[in-house]
């Protein structure tokens, strides 16, 4: 249920309502607003009563919220989050860019695809280093070697790093080195390793899952917000449907849908949603046309030799490009692109 404080309320009147809000075995999710405070009360609540928490002095009104998903809901939280990563904000008004290769493969390919995608315009760069493949046999990552070269290109180009855990138990070592976790698709519903990463306070990049539906999709990054992370990124990456043409089938719908029913922000992969870099750039700049909050794109350097995602996998040339046409498309929906971050 959300309970509305009175304007004015006093810092004890707030603190008075959480600890009635535990006493019931709930916990409070507390935002604090301009001129008034809102807080959450989540748990199994159809057994508590609104009555508790009317009678309280400073609380406004009490109301149950109708979705299923609470604290990413509109009705919690009606403004768009926004937070601040290193330089930019994801979920304003600003148009945010993550890049970078597939699978980091040595330290020479990653510097040299992190310098080139900072200077064409990305704000944080995406590499892989633990990569769930469908087969045992190919190459998984170079694991916490890969954790190193990034944290170097992040030095070298000042770019957070975004980079997919796999494991509740890769977390712990994880955490000392990425900005933003990713949760890839085969992990959406991997509800113990989402509320790990909820029990940081590192922002969550949170992929669609393969065929998720949209409230899945929201469920899901409930249990990361429940565990006290507020800073979760949506990401459509494409659903499997019977189309064969392409690798997923992107769901543009998905990013209006997301937008009325959340205020959390919402990205788009074009590199997965489509598996072929002849499409990525028409889906990038549909999905910012669309009201996406920003965009993960793959990027390498030879991607005809590239160990993982060559196909789908811009060059440096052509992403700049594509960062050119993405900032033309932003302004004319009245957005811009985020800041370039400035190297170290």
């Amino acid at each position: 249920m959300m309970i509305i404080m009175h304007p004015g309320a006093t810092k004890e009147q707030i603190s008075h309502v959480i600890a009635h809000i535990e006493e019931s075995n709930l916990s409070a999710h507390v935002i604090e607003g301009v001129e008034q405070t809102v807080i959450g009360a989540v748990g199994e609540s159809h057994n508590v009563s609104r009555d508790v928490f009317e009678v309280l002095p400073g609380v406004m009104s009490v109301t149950r919220i109708s979705q299923p998903y609470k604290l990413g809901s509109r009705q919690f939280h009606p403004e768009n989050s926004v937070f601040p990563l290193d330089g930019f904000s994801v979920g304003g008004d600003e148009v945010a860019i993550f890049a970078g290769p597939c699978a980091v493969e040595s330290r020479a390919q990653l510097l040299e695809i992190a310098q080139a995608v900072r200077e064409a315009g990305a704000n944080a760069l995406r590499g892989g280093v633990f990569k769930p493949r469908t087969s045992p046999y190919v190459f998984q990552g170079l694991g916490v070697e890969g954790l190193e070269y990034l944290a170097e290109a992040r030095e070298l180009t000042g770019m957070p790093i975004v980079a997919e855990v796999m494991a509740v138990a890769q977390v712990e070592v994880m955490v000392k080195y990425v900005d933003v976790f990713q949760i890839g698709a085969r992990n959406m519903q991997n509800y113990n390793l989402l509320r790990a990463v909820g029990e940081t306070r590192t922002p969550v990049l949170l992929k669609r899952g393969l065929s998720a539906t949209i409230e899945e999709l929201l469920m899901a990054s409930e249990y990361i917000l429940s565990g006290g992370n507020p800073r979760v990124i949506l990401c459509e990456r494409g659903i499997r449907t019977y189309e064969t043409a392409t690798r997923n089938t992107t769901d543009i719908n998905a990013i209006p849908v997301l937008k009325n029913l959340t205020h959390l922000p919402v990205i788009l992969d074009p590199s997965h949603s489509t598996g072929d870099s002849a499409y990525v750039a028409a889906i990038a700049k549909a999905a910012i046309a669309a009201g996406a909050d920003g965009l993960i794109i793959e990027v390498h350097n030879d991607p005809a030799h590239a160990i993982s995602d060559g196909r789908q996998s811009l060059t440096p040339e052509s992403f700049a490009k594509l960062v050119r046409q993405v900032k033309a498309v932003a302004e004319a929906v009245d957005r811009r692109l985020a800041p370039i971050t400035v190297g170290a």
